[in-house]
Protein backbone atom coordinates (compact mmCIF):
# COMPACT_ATOMS: atom_id res chain seq x y z
CA UNK A 1 0.00 0.00 0.00
CA UNK A 2 1.19 3.73 -0.76
CA UNK A 3 2.49 6.32 2.00
CA UNK A 4 -0.58 8.13 0.98
CA UNK A 5 -3.25 5.56 1.21
CA UNK A 6 -1.61 4.59 4.71
CA UNK A 7 -1.59 7.86 5.31
CA UNK A 8 -5.21 8.68 4.87
CA UNK A 9 -5.99 5.52 7.13
CA UNK A 10 -4.20 7.25 9.62
CA UNK A 11 -6.32 10.34 9.10
CA UNK A 12 -9.29 8.92 9.43
CA UNK A 13 -8.36 7.35 13.01
CA UNK A 14 -6.92 10.84 14.06
CA UNK A 15 -9.96 12.48 13.66
CA UNK A 16 -12.27 10.57 15.37
CA UNK A 17 -10.13 11.33 18.15
CA UNK A 18 -9.40 15.05 17.77
CA UNK A 19 -11.68 18.28 17.40
CA UNK A 20 -12.69 19.36 14.12
CA UNK A 21 -10.48 22.38 14.78
CA UNK A 22 -7.49 20.79 15.84
CA UNK A 23 -8.13 18.15 12.79
CA UNK A 24 -8.32 21.21 10.29
CA UNK A 25 -5.36 23.25 12.32
CA UNK A 26 -2.56 20.50 13.40
CA UNK A 27 -3.43 17.58 10.82
CA UNK A 28 -5.00 18.65 7.52
CA UNK A 29 -1.42 20.16 6.47
CA UNK A 30 0.54 17.61 6.92
CA UNK A 31 2.02 16.13 3.62
CA UNK A 32 3.11 12.39 3.30
CA UNK A 33 6.34 11.97 1.70
CA UNK A 34 7.48 8.37 1.97
CA UNK A 35 7.17 4.97 3.77
CA UNK A 36 10.53 2.89 3.38
CA UNK A 37 12.91 0.94 5.54
CA UNK A 38 9.98 1.26 8.22
CA UNK A 39 10.07 5.18 8.33
CA UNK A 40 7.41 7.05 7.93
CA UNK A 41 8.02 11.29 6.94
CA UNK A 42 5.90 13.60 6.77
CA UNK A 43 6.41 17.25 5.89
CA UNK A 44 5.06 19.70 8.72
CA UNK A 45 4.55 23.47 7.37
CA UNK A 46 7.26 24.79 9.99
CA UNK A 47 9.40 24.39 13.41
CA UNK A 48 6.69 25.51 15.87
CA UNK A 49 4.39 22.88 13.68
CA UNK A 50 6.34 20.04 14.32
CA UNK A 51 7.49 21.07 17.94
CA UNK A 52 3.68 21.56 18.48
CA UNK A 53 2.76 18.11 17.08
CA UNK A 54 5.53 16.63 19.25
CA UNK A 55 4.18 17.97 22.09
CA UNK A 56 0.54 17.92 22.19
CA UNK A 57 -0.33 14.55 19.97
CA UNK A 58 2.60 12.24 19.35
CA UNK A 59 0.91 9.72 21.69
CA UNK A 60 -2.16 9.65 19.16
CA UNK A 61 0.59 10.01 16.28
CA UNK A 62 2.46 7.12 16.98
CA UNK A 63 -0.17 4.92 18.15
CA UNK A 64 -1.68 5.67 15.18
CA UNK A 65 1.35 5.04 13.13
CA UNK A 66 1.63 1.71 14.71
CA UNK A 67 -2.22 0.20 14.32
CA UNK A 68 -2.29 1.62 10.92
CA UNK A 69 1.22 0.66 9.46
CA UNK A 70 2.87 -1.59 11.56
CA UNK A 71 4.62 -2.15 14.76
CA UNK A 72 7.80 0.09 15.69
CA UNK A 73 7.15 2.44 12.83
CA UNK A 74 9.64 5.31 13.09
CA UNK A 75 8.32 8.61 12.72
CA UNK A 76 10.88 11.46 10.71
CA UNK A 77 9.44 14.93 9.55
CA UNK A 78 10.21 17.39 6.78
CA UNK A 79 10.53 21.04 8.21
CA UNK A 80 10.07 23.79 5.37
CA UNK A 81 12.42 26.22 7.03
CA UNK A 82 12.39 28.66 4.38
CA UNK A 83 10.00 28.85 1.75
CA UNK A 84 11.43 31.33 -0.28
CA UNK A 85 14.61 28.74 -1.20
CA UNK A 86 12.59 25.71 -0.25
CA UNK A 87 15.18 24.69 2.61
CA UNK A 88 13.84 21.73 4.06
CA UNK A 89 15.43 19.97 7.12
CA UNK A 90 14.76 16.14 7.91
CA UNK A 91 14.09 15.67 12.00
CA UNK A 92 12.98 11.81 13.35
CA UNK A 93 10.82 12.09 15.96
CA UNK A 94 12.35 12.92 19.33
CA UNK A 95 9.26 11.25 22.07
CA UNK A 96 7.92 7.81 22.27
CA UNK A 97 5.18 6.24 24.22
CA UNK A 98 6.76 3.41 25.07
CA UNK A 99 9.59 2.93 28.11
CA UNK A 100 12.03 0.44 26.53
CA UNK A 101 12.76 3.06 23.83
CA UNK A 102 12.76 5.88 25.77
CA UNK A 103 15.24 4.15 28.47
CA UNK A 104 17.13 2.69 25.11
CA UNK A 105 17.75 6.21 24.23
CA UNK A 106 20.22 6.81 27.40
CA UNK A 107 21.64 3.64 26.53
CA UNK A 108 24.99 2.74 24.32
CA UNK A 109 22.57 2.29 20.84
CA UNK A 110 25.16 -0.02 19.22
CA UNK A 111 24.52 -2.86 22.12
CA UNK A 112 21.64 -4.44 23.79
CA UNK A 113 22.24 -4.32 27.09
CA UNK A 114 19.40 -5.73 29.68
CA UNK A 115 19.54 -3.00 32.19
CA UNK A 116 19.46 0.61 31.29
CA UNK A 117 21.65 1.78 33.70
CA UNK A 118 24.66 -0.70 33.40
CA UNK A 119 27.79 1.49 33.40
CA UNK A 120 29.23 0.22 30.24
CA UNK A 121 26.39 2.22 28.64
CA UNK A 122 27.38 5.61 30.17
CA UNK A 123 30.20 6.05 27.82
CA UNK A 124 27.78 7.63 25.18
CA UNK A 125 24.70 9.07 26.77
CA UNK A 126 21.99 11.16 24.90
CA UNK A 127 21.47 14.35 26.57
CA UNK A 128 17.79 14.02 25.50
CA UNK A 129 18.02 17.77 24.54
CA UNK A 130 16.24 19.37 21.89
CA UNK A 131 18.61 21.12 19.77
CA UNK A 132 16.27 23.47 18.02
CA UNK A 133 15.53 25.35 21.16
CA UNK A 134 18.63 27.68 22.11
CA UNK A 135 19.14 30.74 23.87
CA UNK A 136 19.44 32.73 20.85
CA UNK A 137 15.95 31.74 19.92
CA UNK A 138 14.92 32.43 23.37
CA UNK A 139 13.78 36.12 23.30
CA UNK A 140 14.44 37.93 26.24
CA UNK A 141 12.18 40.56 27.63
CA UNK A 142 11.16 42.11 31.56
CA UNK A 143 9.26 38.85 32.32
CA UNK A 144 11.96 36.60 31.99
CA UNK A 145 15.27 38.84 32.28
CA UNK A 146 16.72 37.12 35.60
CA UNK A 147 16.47 33.40 34.61
CA UNK A 148 17.95 34.41 31.34
CA UNK A 149 20.65 36.24 32.64
CA UNK A 150 21.05 32.52 35.33
CA UNK A 151 20.93 30.28 32.08
CA UNK A 152 23.89 32.30 30.61
CA UNK A 153 25.73 32.30 33.20
CA UNK A 154 25.19 28.66 34.27
CA UNK A 155 25.69 27.19 30.62
CA UNK A 156 29.36 29.30 30.32
CA UNK A 157 30.39 27.46 33.93
CA UNK A 158 27.80 24.66 34.76
CA UNK A 159 28.24 24.10 38.55
CA UNK A 160 30.68 26.66 39.53
CA UNK A 161 28.31 29.41 40.24
CA UNK A 162 25.68 31.04 42.48
CA UNK A 163 22.89 29.48 40.52
CA UNK A 164 22.60 25.51 41.80
CA UNK A 165 20.48 24.35 41.41
CA UNK A 166 18.59 27.03 39.39
CA UNK A 167 14.62 26.55 40.27
CA UNK A 168 12.98 28.18 37.46
CA UNK A 169 8.77 27.90 38.11
CA UNK A 170 6.19 29.91 36.55
CA UNK A 171 2.51 28.82 34.60
CA UNK A 172 2.56 26.42 31.36
CA UNK A 173 3.90 27.97 28.71
CA UNK A 174 5.96 31.01 29.59
CA UNK A 175 9.28 29.13 28.41
CA UNK A 176 10.46 27.56 31.19
CA UNK A 177 11.42 23.94 29.05
CA UNK A 178 12.63 26.08 26.27
CA UNK A 179 15.18 27.57 28.75
CA UNK A 180 16.35 24.73 29.97
CA UNK A 181 16.82 23.39 26.62
CA UNK A 182 18.56 26.17 26.03
CA UNK A 183 21.09 25.64 28.49
CA UNK A 184 21.67 22.03 28.52
CA UNK A 185 22.57 22.64 24.31
CA UNK A 186 24.61 25.27 25.00
CA UNK A 187 26.66 23.66 27.49
CA UNK A 188 27.15 20.10 25.36
CA UNK A 189 28.69 23.13 22.72
CA UNK A 190 31.12 24.24 25.31
CA UNK A 191 31.82 20.86 27.02
CA UNK A 192 31.45 18.22 24.64
CA UNK A 193 32.59 15.44 27.47
CA UNK A 194 29.94 16.68 29.72
CA UNK A 195 27.16 14.48 30.55
CA UNK A 196 24.09 16.41 30.28
CA UNK A 197 20.66 14.86 30.83
CA UNK A 198 17.30 16.30 30.05
CA UNK A 199 14.68 14.36 31.56
CA UNK A 200 11.08 15.14 32.98
CA UNK A 201 9.71 14.28 36.29
CA UNK A 202 7.39 11.59 34.62
CA UNK A 203 10.04 9.96 33.21
CA UNK A 204 12.43 9.57 36.51
CA UNK A 205 9.81 8.23 37.80
CA UNK A 206 9.08 5.81 35.34
CA UNK A 207 12.51 4.71 35.65
CA UNK A 208 12.86 4.50 39.81
CA UNK A 209 9.73 2.18 39.32
CA UNK A 210 11.23 -0.34 37.11
CA UNK A 211 14.44 -0.02 38.41
CA UNK A 212 12.48 -0.88 41.60
CA UNK A 213 11.08 -3.66 40.03
CA UNK A 214 13.76 -5.31 37.83
CA UNK A 215 16.04 -4.77 41.79
CA UNK A 216 18.49 -2.87 39.54
CA UNK A 217 17.96 -0.17 41.91
CA UNK A 218 22.01 0.43 42.49
CA UNK A 219 22.10 0.45 39.37
CA UNK A 220 19.69 3.10 38.90
CA UNK A 221 21.05 5.43 41.66
CA UNK A 222 24.47 5.18 40.23
CA UNK A 223 23.68 6.50 36.95
CA UNK A 224 22.37 9.98 37.57
CA UNK A 225 25.34 10.44 40.26
CA UNK A 226 27.40 10.22 37.38
CA UNK A 227 25.41 13.03 35.90
CA UNK A 228 27.02 16.54 35.12
CA UNK A 229 24.25 18.65 34.24
CA UNK A 230 21.04 17.23 35.00
CA UNK A 231 17.88 18.94 34.16
CA UNK A 232 14.32 17.82 35.68
CA UNK A 233 11.27 19.31 33.67
CA UNK A 234 8.01 19.67 35.99
CA UNK A 235 9.41 19.02 39.61
CA UNK A 236 5.81 18.86 40.57
CA UNK A 237 5.05 15.61 39.43
CA UNK A 238 6.96 13.77 42.54
CA UNK A 239 4.19 15.15 44.55
CA UNK A 240 3.29 13.07 47.11
CA UNK A 241 5.72 10.28 45.89
CA UNK A 242 7.90 9.22 49.03
CA UNK A 243 9.98 6.58 47.39
CA UNK A 244 10.78 9.03 44.42
CA UNK A 245 11.46 12.17 46.78
CA UNK A 246 14.03 9.84 49.01
CA UNK A 247 15.74 8.71 45.67
CA UNK A 248 15.92 12.15 44.31
CA UNK A 249 16.91 13.68 47.54
CA UNK A 250 20.42 11.15 47.93
CA UNK A 251 21.39 11.98 44.04
CA UNK A 252 20.55 15.93 44.67
CA UNK A 253 23.27 15.48 47.65
CA UNK A 254 25.63 13.69 45.91
CA UNK A 255 25.91 15.74 42.50
CA UNK A 256 25.33 19.24 44.66
CA UNK A 257 28.27 18.37 46.88
CA UNK A 258 30.48 16.69 43.68
CA UNK A 259 29.83 20.53 42.37
CA UNK A 260 27.26 19.15 39.30
CA UNK A 261 24.69 21.88 38.04
CA UNK A 262 20.94 20.84 38.75
CA UNK A 263 18.42 22.66 36.86
CA UNK A 264 14.80 22.00 37.83
CA UNK A 265 11.35 23.53 36.86
CA UNK A 266 8.20 23.56 38.65
CA UNK A 267 4.57 25.31 37.91
CA UNK A 268 5.13 27.04 41.35
CA UNK A 269 7.77 28.20 43.72
CA UNK A 270 8.91 26.43 46.49
CA UNK A 271 6.81 28.29 48.88
CA UNK A 272 4.23 27.29 47.31
CA UNK A 273 4.56 23.57 46.95
CA UNK A 274 3.03 21.04 48.97
CA UNK A 275 3.13 17.16 49.01
CA UNK A 276 7.37 17.47 49.17
CA UNK A 277 9.43 16.59 51.86
CA UNK A 278 10.61 19.76 53.51
CA UNK A 279 14.34 18.63 53.48
CA UNK A 280 13.86 18.91 49.64
CA UNK A 281 12.01 21.88 49.74
CA UNK A 282 15.00 23.10 51.41
CA UNK A 283 17.51 22.25 48.86
CA UNK A 284 15.63 23.95 45.88
CA UNK A 285 16.13 27.16 47.58
CA UNK A 286 20.03 26.74 48.04
CA UNK A 287 20.38 28.29 44.73
CA UNK A 288 18.14 30.72 42.92
CA UNK A 289 14.66 30.70 42.51
CA UNK A 290 13.23 32.63 39.65
CA UNK A 291 10.07 33.17 38.29
CA UNK A 292 9.06 33.47 34.41
CA UNK A 293 6.12 35.59 34.32
CA UNK A 294 3.67 35.94 31.32
CA UNK A 295 4.71 37.64 28.65
CA UNK A 296 3.95 41.70 28.29
CA UNK A 297 2.77 43.19 25.19
CA UNK A 298 6.42 44.66 24.16
CA UNK A 299 7.61 40.73 24.48
CA UNK A 300 4.65 39.41 23.42
CA UNK A 301 5.01 41.53 20.14
CA UNK A 302 9.00 40.51 20.07
CA UNK A 303 7.80 36.96 20.25
CA UNK A 304 5.44 37.32 17.07
CA UNK A 305 8.04 39.29 14.70
CA UNK A 306 10.58 36.20 15.61
CA UNK A 307 8.34 33.57 15.08
CA UNK A 308 7.02 35.51 11.72
CA UNK A 309 11.00 35.98 10.43
CA UNK A 310 11.75 32.48 11.13
CA UNK A 311 8.86 31.02 9.18
CA UNK A 312 9.38 33.22 6.27
CA UNK A 313 5.78 35.03 6.50
CA UNK A 314 4.36 38.68 5.31
CA UNK A 315 2.15 39.99 8.81
CA UNK A 316 1.49 43.20 8.88
CA UNK A 317 1.85 45.60 11.70
CA UNK A 318 -1.79 45.93 12.16
CA UNK A 319 -2.36 41.82 12.61
CA UNK A 320 0.55 41.85 14.95
CA UNK A 321 -0.35 44.59 16.84
CA UNK A 322 -4.07 42.70 17.35
CA UNK A 323 -2.59 39.29 18.43
CA UNK A 324 -0.08 40.70 21.10
CA UNK A 325 -2.99 43.26 22.97
CA UNK A 326 -5.45 39.83 22.82
CA UNK A 327 -3.53 36.52 23.52
CA UNK A 328 -1.75 37.43 26.84
CA UNK A 329 -1.46 34.25 28.77
CA UNK A 330 1.83 32.38 27.43
CA UNK A 331 4.21 32.06 24.52
CA UNK A 332 2.20 28.45 23.35
CA UNK A 333 -0.72 30.46 22.60
CA UNK A 334 1.30 33.42 20.50
CA UNK A 335 2.97 30.72 18.40
CA UNK A 336 -0.19 28.43 17.89
CA UNK A 337 -2.07 31.37 16.65
CA UNK A 338 0.53 32.21 14.05
CA UNK A 339 0.43 28.29 13.02
CA UNK A 340 -3.42 28.17 13.36
CA UNK A 341 -3.06 31.94 10.79
CA UNK A 342 -1.27 29.84 8.31
CA UNK A 343 -3.31 26.88 8.27
CA UNK A 344 -6.58 28.94 8.03
CA UNK A 345 -4.86 30.80 5.06
CA UNK A 346 -3.27 28.00 3.03
CA UNK A 347 -6.99 25.78 3.71
CA UNK A 348 -9.40 28.59 2.67
CA UNK A 349 -6.87 30.72 -0.07
CA UNK A 350 -7.89 34.07 2.21
CA UNK A 351 -4.74 36.16 2.51
CA UNK A 352 -4.08 36.86 6.51
CA UNK A 353 -5.31 39.62 7.78
CA UNK A 354 -7.38 41.71 10.40
CA UNK A 355 -10.65 40.22 9.87
CA UNK A 356 -9.06 36.32 10.00
CA UNK A 357 -7.12 36.71 12.87
CA UNK A 358 -10.08 37.93 14.95
CA UNK A 359 -11.59 35.28 13.65
CA UNK A 360 -8.52 32.66 14.30
CA UNK A 361 -7.83 34.04 18.02
CA UNK A 362 -11.32 34.23 19.08
CA UNK A 363 -11.42 30.52 18.47
CA UNK A 364 -8.27 30.37 20.66
CA UNK A 365 -8.56 32.23 23.41
CA UNK A 366 -11.58 34.53 24.91
CA UNK A 367 -11.26 37.74 23.78
CA UNK A 368 -13.02 40.85 25.91
CA UNK A 369 -14.92 43.12 24.08
CA UNK A 370 -14.22 46.72 24.19
CA UNK A 371 -16.51 48.83 25.84
CA UNK A 372 -17.13 51.70 24.35
CA UNK A 373 -19.91 54.53 24.45
CA UNK A 374 -21.36 56.60 21.57
CA UNK A 375 -19.74 59.86 24.27
CA UNK A 376 -16.40 57.98 24.15
CA UNK A 377 -16.14 57.65 20.07
CA UNK A 378 -17.43 61.28 19.57
CA UNK A 379 -15.01 62.91 21.90
CA UNK A 380 -12.04 60.79 20.75
CA UNK A 381 -12.95 61.74 17.17
CA UNK A 382 -12.59 65.71 18.25
CA UNK A 383 -9.38 65.13 20.13
CA UNK A 384 -7.89 63.41 17.00
CA UNK A 385 -9.00 66.70 14.62
CA UNK A 386 -8.04 68.62 17.58
CA UNK A 387 -11.58 69.91 17.97
CA UNK A 388 -13.48 71.36 20.82
CA UNK A 389 -16.59 68.78 21.53
CA UNK A 390 -18.94 71.48 21.16
CA UNK A 391 -17.93 71.80 17.41
CA UNK A 392 -19.06 68.76 16.20
CA UNK A 393 -22.48 69.60 17.82
CA UNK A 394 -23.43 72.91 16.19
CA UNK A 395 -24.30 73.40 12.62
CA UNK A 396 -21.50 74.20 11.35
CA UNK A 397 -20.33 73.49 7.83
CA UNK A 398 -17.09 74.08 8.11
CA UNK A 399 -15.38 70.88 5.89
CA UNK A 400 -13.32 69.48 9.38
CA UNK A 401 -15.90 69.88 10.98
CA UNK A 402 -18.57 68.35 9.05
CA UNK A 403 -15.92 65.37 8.22
CA UNK A 404 -15.20 65.10 12.31
CA UNK A 405 -19.48 65.00 12.87
CA UNK A 406 -19.63 62.02 9.60
CA UNK A 407 -16.75 59.84 10.96
CA UNK A 408 -18.17 59.71 14.63
CA UNK A 409 -21.23 58.65 13.56
CA UNK A 410 -20.25 55.93 11.55
CA UNK A 411 -17.24 54.51 14.48
CA UNK A 412 -20.56 54.54 16.63
CA UNK A 413 -22.87 52.91 14.37
CA UNK A 414 -19.87 50.36 14.12
CA UNK A 415 -18.58 49.91 17.63
CA UNK A 416 -21.71 50.39 19.72
CA UNK A 417 -25.27 49.11 19.87
CA UNK A 418 -27.13 52.03 19.76
CA UNK A 419 -29.69 53.05 16.96
CA UNK A 420 -29.28 55.48 14.75
CA UNK A 421 -31.74 57.97 16.57
CA UNK A 422 -29.72 57.68 19.56
CA UNK A 423 -26.61 58.09 17.55
CA UNK A 424 -27.83 61.28 16.22
CA UNK A 425 -29.12 62.95 19.22
CA UNK A 426 -25.88 62.01 20.96
CA UNK A 427 -23.68 63.56 18.03
CA UNK A 428 -25.58 67.15 17.45
CA UNK A 429 -29.46 66.20 17.82
CA UNK A 430 -29.25 65.02 14.13
CA UNK A 431 -32.10 62.40 13.05
CA UNK A 432 -31.34 58.72 11.40
CA UNK A 433 -31.25 59.44 8.04
CA UNK A 434 -28.85 62.13 8.55
CA UNK A 435 -26.26 59.42 10.52
CA UNK A 436 -27.64 56.93 7.59
CA UNK A 437 -25.68 59.52 4.95
CA UNK A 438 -22.72 60.35 7.28
CA UNK A 439 -21.74 56.53 7.04
CA UNK A 440 -22.25 56.36 3.07
CA UNK A 441 -20.21 59.56 2.85
CA UNK A 442 -17.38 58.06 5.20
CA UNK A 443 -17.59 54.57 3.43
CA UNK A 444 -17.17 56.31 -0.07
CA UNK A 445 -14.29 58.63 1.14
CA UNK A 446 -12.48 55.06 2.57
CA UNK A 447 -12.62 53.69 -0.79
CA UNK A 448 -11.29 56.74 -2.36
CA UNK A 449 -8.96 58.88 -0.12
CA UNK A 450 -5.76 57.73 1.41
CA UNK A 451 -5.42 60.32 3.38
CA UNK A 452 -9.30 60.08 5.16
CA UNK A 453 -8.84 56.43 5.05
CA UNK A 454 -6.00 56.79 6.65
CA UNK A 455 -7.49 58.94 9.63
CA UNK A 456 -10.27 56.51 10.52
CA UNK A 457 -7.43 53.60 10.66
CA UNK A 458 -5.73 55.54 13.22
CA UNK A 459 -8.59 56.26 15.55
CA UNK A 460 -10.08 52.79 14.95
CA UNK A 461 -7.06 51.38 16.65
CA UNK A 462 -7.56 53.88 19.52
CA UNK A 463 -10.30 52.80 20.15
CA UNK A 464 -9.62 49.17 20.64
CA UNK A 465 -6.47 50.52 23.34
Amino acid sequence: MSHVKLWNQCLKVIKDNVSDVAYDTWFTPIVPLAYKDNQFVLQVPSQFFYEYIEEKYIDLLQKTLYREVGEGTQLKYRIIMDKATQTVTDIPSTKSTAYERTITQVEDKSKAIHNPFEKSSLKEIDPQLNYNYTLDSFIEGKANKLARIAAESIAANPGDTAFNPLFLHGQSGVGKTHLVHAIGVAIKQKFPAKRVLYVSANLFQIQYTEAVRRNTFNDFLNFYQTIDVLIIDDIHEFFGKTGTQNTFFHIFNHLHQSRKQIILTCDRSPAMIQGMEQRLLTRFKWGLTAELEKPDIELRKNILLNKIYRDGLEISDEVIDYIAKNVTENVRDLEGVIVSLLAHSMLTNVPIDLKLAEKVVSKLVSVKPVSLSVEKIRDLVCSHFNLEIDAILTSSRKREVVQARQIAMYLSKQYTKNSLSSIGQTIGKRDHATVLHACKQVNDLISTDKSFRNSVLEIEAKLKN
